[in-house]
């Protein structure tokens, strides 16, 4: 199953998923062979690790290779398997690279349709909420990365209830993150919820007549624009839902995250850096959220 072929063919860009044998990186398996599967295109699993640093004896039979490569073909095999074993239909390719996991993995978000990854890897601190390879990955993506933490991440089939939500930013018109978030639920036959959260002056609530109410409706009103320049040109054939809601927006989406099937935020590029801007707001979903989150970079 090991193929170091990166040729992708007439086949399309594949989906890829970041392995190494964690449970959270086993239902980014999951994740990845359903959307897969959804798009109709190649699976791709990658192990990337600098086993050289790892101490321990090599395996009798293979004194040449060191154990944790040996490991890695292992796991990749496991994962390729289980791959098959949920979507029999869906051409699985493997690689073992021995490199830094984060150059690895945006190496190959830049062929790849779509990227998934587990929260957390081997030797993550159990305290922590999200593993520093995700976090690293999706702050330089350069296809859209989708981030799963538990076993029920994997998508439901076509039909079943649910829907997708999309946090609607400062710069919503032609927005990635919306297209893609349309994309996903058309392919699921589920409804889009765009979401966009506002605050009011923090003065609003003195009772003074210069600082009540009108304040508090242009900012609601300018939430009502962004959100209609959001969903303007979109297809016809998707149910589409927008919901203006005061409140902090990390809050707002983890809220609305816990009954949707998939949460989707933009990420746009910094100016003068190499990377996404990667604001309070995403970092608080990718470690709170309730469902599988995408993170989308937005192309200026």
């Amino acid at each position: 199953m090991h193929d170091r072929n990166r040729t992708v063919g007439t086949t399309g860009r594949p989906v890829v998923a970041g392995v190494d044998g964690s449970a959270p990186s086993l239902w980014a398996v999951d994740r990845a062979a359903e959307e897969a599967g959804l798009r109709g295109l190649p699976l791709r699993l990658v192990y990337a690790s600098l086993w050289e640093r790892y101490e321990g004896s090599r395996p009798v039979g293979d004194p040449d290779r060191p154990s944790e490569e040996v490991l890695a073909e292992d796991i990749v095999t496991r994962a390729a398997r289980r791959a098959h074993d949920r979507r029999p239909d869906v051409k699985v390719t493997t690689e073992v690279l021995p490199e830094e996991p984060e150059y690895a993995l945006l190496r190959e978000s830049r062929t790849a349709s779509l990227l998934v990854l587990g929260s957390r890897g081997r030797g993550s601190r159990a305290a922590a909420l999200l593993g520093s390879v995700s976090l690293t990955v999706a702050g330089h993506t350069h296809c859209p990365l989708i981030v799963v933490r538990d076993i029920h991440d994997a998508p439901a089939p076509s039909g079943t209830p649910g829907r997708v939500v999309v946090g609607v930013g400062e710069q919503p018109a032609g927005s990635a993150a919306v297209r893609f978030a349309v994309e996903e639920a058309r392919r699921r036959g589920v409804p889009v919820e765009a979401v966009r959260a506002w605050r009011g002056p923090a003065h609003g609530s003195t009772g003074h007549p210069l600082f009540g109410g009108e304040p508090a409706h242009l900012h609601r009103q300018q939430a009502v624009e962004a959100l209609e320049a959001a969903l303007r040109d979109l297809p016809a054939d998707v149910e589409l839902h927008g919901r203006t809601v005061e409140g902090h927006a990390g809050t707002v989406l983890v809220d609305a995250s816990r009954d949707a099937c998939l949460l989707v935020v933009g990420a746009a590029p910094r100016h003068g850096h190499h990377g996404l801007r990667l604001g309070r707001v995403a970092h608080g979903v990718l470690h709170h959220a309730a469902c599988p989150v995408a993170v989308v970079p937005e192309r200026r």
